[in-house]
């Protein structure tokens, strides 16, 4: 049976890591020069969203090679088959790094396997790839079966999101200032996606937050698929610090779908530090990106 490893842009709780047997590595969030989450750095997200609404302006860092072939070597004789799924490409050098440090682990352990799969998106879009990881190797497939069909099914894989509060984006790096002003004062509510290429694209704009939250619903409805499974799909909803609104989604969800297979999480610091308490995300698996 294969290992699997994910990373912390994928938003997964640590039980459900530690339940299915799934390790992770560590993107680290920094504030004033010091890693305040990140590997062996727990943060709460009440915390971390406190320390950004008393003003905090931290950042974050990607894994290094260095970092990669470091939890390879520890870990090599855990399996002879691995699979890392990762944080898009489009979002984070992560994924390169990953490759770098497995190539090296590799020249040192031929006899290993290590397949490294970009998931093209972030947070519980990334953790929903990694669910169907886990599914498909708890039905007993192959890692060559499994990485093939991430890889051919990745566009699939839809992730939406809205915020409340246009200065996080603005903080996060995401719009600019004035952007952020003019949207404050219209009471708009960005509504963004992760697109073909795992970058963040914004098709819609809506006035007020029940709006942009319903549209979430009504976004999941247009690009579900004709193939969807009803009540046995897995749904992942995550938010920032508004655990009522993510509620609010989860409720719209259960009266006009009847889904009842869902995972909700909090968004960690290291997807948080751009996108701030406010952020409520919605994942699901569907028609191909647009």
């Amino acid at each position: 049976m294969f290992k699997i490893i994910t990373d912390n842009g994928a938003d997964l709780p640590k039980e459900w890591l530690v339940e299915n047997d799934v390790d992770c590595l560590y993107l680290s969030t920094i504030l004033d020069g010091e890693v305040i989450a990140g590997k062996d750095k727990d943060l709460s997200a009440a915390d971390f969203y406190k320390m950004l609404s008393d003003g905090a302006k931290p950042s974050t860092s990607q894994i290094n090679p260095e970092q990669a072939k470091e939890y390879f070597d520890a870990h090599i004789n855990d399996s002879d088959e691995f699979l890392y799924i990762g944080i898009s490409t489009g979002l984070s050098g992560t994924v390169g790094s990953v490759r770098t440090g497995v190539a090296e682990v590799l020249e040192s352990h031929p006899d290993k396997k290590i397949e490294v799969v970009d998931s093209l998106t972030a947070s519980l879009g990334e953790g929903l790839v990694v669910w169907y990881a886990v599914k498909m190797r708890n039905e007993g497939k192959s890692l060559e079966e499994t990485a093939k069909w991430l890889n051919d099914n990745v566009q699939h894989f839809l992730l939406a999101f809205t915020v409340d509060n246009l200065f996080d984006l603005w903080r996060g790096g995401r719009v600019s200032r004035t952007s952020a002003i003019v949207g404050t004062l219209a009471s708009v509510k960005p509504f963004l996606i992760v697109d073909k290429e795992g970058k963040l694209a914004v098709p819609k704009k809506l006035r007020g937050r029940k709006k942009s939250l319903a549209y979430l619903v009504e976004n999941l409805e247009e690009h579900k698929g004709q193939d969807y499974e009803g009540n046995r799909d897995m749904i992942m909803i995550c938010h920032g610090n508004v655990p009522e609104d993510a509620a609010y989604v989860k409720q719209l969800l259960e009266e006009k779908f009847g889904y009842k297979n869902f995972l909700m999480s909090n968004v960690g610091p290291m997807i948080g530090t751009h996108t701030g308490a406010s952020l409520v995300v919605l994942s699901f698996m569907g028609d191909e990106r647009y």
